[in-house]
């Protein structure tokens, strides 16, 4: 189906959720890597040229996506955090189930997951300096908003400290990703061979572990743990 141009703000946002609606379901069927614009435009009903008008490139298209769902991540962890809560716990508790939330939360998104794991080395290369400092201030905000979360649940974490925790754990996100999505060939691999299988890396327990270690490392190098 082809549109006609669109002539008014409501005709040119219907545009823009028909293109991105294409991307959500094109990235729950596939990963980031194989998106193209080509069958972005097919699925959405329009001109690659006509998609252009709208958005200045795929990777455009997918970082308003990665934005979208980072925001709505961070409300679902809000209440995930709030249910998992213990304020009288010990500190270490505290920072315990922090982490097996994020953790769970995390992997619950792989859609959330595959696009963080492309933002520096794809989505980030070809947008224009307005889109990439639009996205940047956006992601700044979401790393302030996340840390603020973790200092909900652990106090002692302090604002600076838990704004790195933050930004610690989406970069492990990002690099972690990729290494626990393994292709069919290296399944075959860890199944045929026992010692390799134990190379074979868990994304759920090792973003745990890693909220946990640095979490308690901050805590113990500002004296704030408690037993």
């Amino acid at each position: 189906m082809a549109f006609e141009r669109a002539r008014s703000e409501e005709q040119r946002e219907a545009r823009r959720q028909a293109i991105l609606g294409a991307a959500i379901t094109m990235l729950a069927e596939m990963p980031v890597a194989e998106v193209t614009l080509n069958e972005l435009s097919r699925r959405a009903g329009l001109a690659k040229s006509n998609v252009l008008r709208y958005f200045e490139s795929r990777e455009a298209v997918l970082l308003e996506l990665l934005d979208a769902a980072w925001q709505d991540w961070l409300g679902q962890l809000d209440r995930d955090l709030s249910a998992a809560a213990r304020p009288a716990a010990p500190v270490t508790s505290r920072c315990d189930r922090l982490a097996a939330a994020v953790a769970a939360s995390l992997a619950a998104r792989p859609v959330l997951c595959d696009l963080i794991s492309a933002q520096a080395a794809v989505l980030e290369r070809n947008v224009s300096p307005q889109v990439a400092a639009q996205y940047k201030r956006s992601s700044m905000a979401g790393i302030d908003a996340f840390g603020s979360l973790m200092r909900g649940c652990v106090p002692e974490l302090g604002e600076q400290d838990a704004v790195k925790l933050a930004g610690a754990t989406i970069l492990t996100t990002g690099a972690l990703w990729p290494h626990t999505q393994p292709s069919a060939a290296m399944l075959a691999v860890y199944e045929a061979d026992p010692e390799l299988a134990d190379m074979r890396l868990d994304f759920t327990a090792t973003i745990r572990e890693l909220v946990e270690v640095m979490s308690a490392g901050l805590l113990v190098r500002d004296g704030r743990r408690e037993h």
